[in-house]
């Protein structure tokens, strides 16, 4: 499977949620994004109500979603959030 997202952007995207996020029962909530890390910090989970991504061990990452219109959107406020914060 092609790597379509790369690491560095992901990681970058958290650490800007993380920072000008809400913090709710220790996950960040922002521009409809949650965010939090596993019990040990290895895995982080990006999320809104329609994709879960899971991004860990040596940088791979698993998208979950039912269409493929609803993962364009995720990306689409994932790029939002590294522009804007």
């Amino acid at each position: 499977m092609k790597n379509d997202v790369e690491s560095k952007f992901l990681l970058g995207v958290f650490e800007k949620i993380r920072q000008h996020g809400e913090t709710v029962n220790r996950q960040y909530l922002l521009e409809g994004i949650t965010a939090y890390t596993d019990h040990d910090g290895y895995t982080l989970f990006i999320e809104d109500s329609l994709v879960k991504l899971r991004f860990g061990f040596h940088n791979q990452y698993i998208f979950d979603y039912a269409k493929e219109d609803h993962k364009a959107a995720f990306e689409k406020k994932l790029k939002y959030i590294d522009a804007t914060y």
